[in-house]
C-alpha cells in the first residue's frame, strides 16, 4: 500500500498554541505511517516536521531558496527550488491531502492550489473558504489519513 503524502501548510511565524497544534498534527501523520511534506522553513512547517520527524516519519521540505541549509532541522529530505512562493504548486501537486493551520497569503495560495488540483484540505483557524473542511483538534485529521 502506498504511503499517503500529507502537506502541512501555515504561517512561518506562529505563537505557542499553533506551534503545539502543528506539532501534534505531525505526530499523528507519523503514527499513521504517512509522509509529511511542507515548505521546510519555520513556524507551522517546523512544528509539524518536528512532530513527524521525532516519531519516525519521512519529512520533505520544498524550499523556496537556493540552499539546503535553509531547511529546518527536522527535514529529512530538503528539495531546493529557487522558486520562492511558486514552490507552493509543487507541494500542492505532490500531496494527497493538505492541512492548513493559521497562515497568511502564502497559506491562502497553497490552499487555492490544493483545491484547484482536487485535493482535500482540512483547516484549523485558517482562511474561511467553503471547500476547506474545518477541524477543531489535531485528532480530527485521523479519519482522512
Amino acid at each position: 500500500m502506498k504511503q499517503k503524502i500529507v502537506a502541512v501548510i501555515g504561517g512561518g511565524e506562529v505563537d505557542k498554541h499553533f506551534y503545539d497544534f502543528a506539532y501534534r498534527v505531525g505526530e499523528l501523520i507519523a503514527e499513521r505511517c504517512c509522509i509529511l511534506i511542507c515548505g521546510g522553513l519555520l513556524g507551522v512547517m517546523e512544528a509539524a516536521a518536528k512532530g513527524a520527524y521525532e516519531h519516525g516519519a519521512i519529512t520533505i521540505g520544498i524550499l523556496p531558496g537556493f540552499e539546503k541549509k535553509d531547511a529546518n532541522p527536522y527535514i529529512k529530505i530538503p528539495i531546493v527550488t529557487g522558486l520562492s512562493t511558486a514552490r507552493n504548486a509543487i507541494i500542492a501537486r505532490t500531496c494527497d491531502i493538505a492541512i492548513a493551520i493559521d497562515g497568511k497569503y502564502g497559506t491562502l495560495a497553497e490552499i487555492a492550489y490544493c483545491l484547484d488540483f482536487g485535493k482535500t484540505v482540512l483547516g484549523y483557524q485558517t482562511h474561511n473558504i467553503d471547500e476547506v473542511i474545518p477541524i477543531k483538534e489535531p485528532e480530527d485529521i485521523i479519519k482522512y489519513l
